[in-house]
């Protein structure tokens, strides 16, 4: 294992008690709630928190023991993406993603030289002369990336990295990232508390509650084996793979369902519960997505019940209890399903 780490932090009423490990060419997804010690944990791996109690072993070198030993930031073979990029606005995009090689004693030309080549790499060639203020929110973070990557670190870490992008925008670097981390042969950490971003980005998710590990596997194993109410909220999500042709997805399992943006290739279709709307009769107007479903299970779910549907887009609902009285549904009823093209995610499989 490149990573090997327990980490025990008091934050106010918050225990965090936590143990990861990730191996060469890994993406682990770490998944929860605001304020589940997610954060904390990253921060104590890149150094930035000294933990209370624990240990941290990067690459076969101690970096935290209890105390005894403490690597600074700069002495750890790592590199970080924020969720804000966090690049000096004082700097050309090429002096910024060059700026780790430099404290490392790279010789200008040579750093410089380093940084154009991954900007290329990231998609950003001829753009290294411009400041930071003036790339849009998907350029910047290709180039905190970049910067991240430039290093050779053995360990990646990601904080959120396309929480503050637009949808349209986070789907074409969702699929960059995921490329990126493919390529990459050292250990990544990817902070999310978005279940599309572990599904897509991930080759395994440790779900953190309370500053403990609620549940840990592929997110495969999370999804079809939720453990808690919080991870089963999250895999209400329905993943639906399928082939991009423009504006809609052919699915795997037949039908197609109709997109915002415009997709090529193997992806993924995510549909939220909430997302799903549920009628007796064909809805009026012109929606892009309807299909004719049957329910076949209904199960109480907090304020809402959470319904499954089969049919030729199998989904999940959610749908309040009075609605769900009103419409006098039980298993096995006939239903009409609508979900807005704006409300479906896609990305690269």
């Amino acid at each position: 294992m490149t990573l090997s780490a327990h980490v025990v932090v008091q934050r106010g009423s918050l225990a965090v008690d936590l143990e990861v490990a990730v191996a060469d060419g890994e993406v682990l997804a770490v998944l929860g709630p605001n304020g589940a010690g997610k954060s904390t944990l990253l921060r104590v791996l890149a150094g930035l928190l000294p933990p209370d109690d624990g240990r941290v072993v990067l690459d076969g070198d101690t970096v935290w023991d209890d105390g005894r030993v403490h690597v600074p930031p700069h002495q750890r073979s790592l590199g970080m993406v924020f969720q804000d990029h966090l690049l000096f606005p004082h700097l050309s995009i090429t002096e910024n993603v060059a700026f780790g090689l430099r404290t490392r004693g790279v010789h200008r030309a040579a750093a410089r030289a380093s940084a154009e080549a991954w900007l290329t790499r990231v998609g950003l060639a001829g753009l290294g002369g411009r400041r930071p203020g003036e790339l849009s929110g998907g350029q910047a973070q290709r180039a905190a990336l970049a910067r991240a990557l430039v290093v050779d670190p053995r360990l990646l870490l990601l904080d959120e990295p396309l929480s503050a992008l637009d949808a349209r925008t986070r789907l074409t670097v969702r699929a960059e990232l995921h490329r990126h981390l493919s390529e990459f042969p050292g250990s990544a950490v990817l902070v999310t508390h978005d279940p599309i971003d572990a599904m897509a980005l991930a080759d395994r998710v440790v779900v953190v509650e309370d500053g403990r590990v609620a549940q840990a596997g592929t997110p495969a194993e999370v999804a079809r084996r939720p453990r808690t109410d919080y991870v089963a909220r999250l895999v209400g999500l329905f993943l639906l793979p399928g082939t991009g042709k423009g504006e809609q997805v052919v699915l795997d399992g037949g039908g197609v369902v109709a997109i915002a943006e415009e997709a090529a290739g193997p992806v993924f279709v995510a549909i939220r519960p909430e997302s799903v709307a549920l009628y007796l009769q064909h809805p009026d107007g012109s929606p892009r997505n309807v299909w004719p479903l049957r329910l076949v299970s209904a199960t109480p779910h907090g304020s809402v019940v959470r319904c499954d549907l089969t049919g030729e887009v199998p989904l999940t609902a959610d749908v309040t209890a009075t609605s769900f009285a009103e419409m006098g549904l039980a298993p096995g009823a006939e239903v009409w399903a609508s979900v807005k093209a704006s409300e479906v995610a896609v990305y690269t499989r």
